[in-house]
């Protein structure tokens, strides 16, 4: 077994178009490609953070609500790193995303916060400042 890392992470959207605008013009993901499946009725947006981590976008027609709280089983938050937590906090606060208080990871010392998709699936900052 040789894993490398994880490829892509793959998210339902209830609201294609405004999901679609949350991880594109908010959060500055780059769009690698976009594909309507007639078969499904269903949109396909793969999608790329610098590091060349993917996540992928789905609309399905009404898809079932998938509880985020309380915590249960399964996924329980997608975490995304940054440089500089507060200029990130700032630019979702000005893109009216509500973020939780900064916390401090008792393990590493390391800054974090959440904050919710619009489908309010837990989205994490998790700062690692370059060495």
């Amino acid at each position: 077994m040789n894993l490398l890392g994880i490829h892509h992470v793959a998210v339902i959207a209830a609201d294609y178009a405004r999901s679609r605008d949350f991880y594109v013009r908010i959060l500055g993901l780059e769009v690698i490609a976009e594909n309507y499946r007639d078969a499904r009725d269903s949109w396909k947006l793969d999608l790329r953070l610098p590091d060349g981590s993917q996540l992928e976008l789905f609309s399905f027609p009404s898809p079932p609500a998938r509880p985020s709280r309380p915590e249960a089983r399964g996924l329980r938050h997608l975490a995304f790193r940054v440089a500089a937590l507060d200029d990130v906090v700032a630019h979702l606060q000005r893109e009216g995303v509500a973020c939780e208080p900064v916390r401090v990871d008792e393990f590493t010392g390391s800054r974090f916060t959440f904050f919710a998709d619009p489908d309010d699936l837990p989205l994490e900052l998790y700062e690692t400042p370059a060495r």
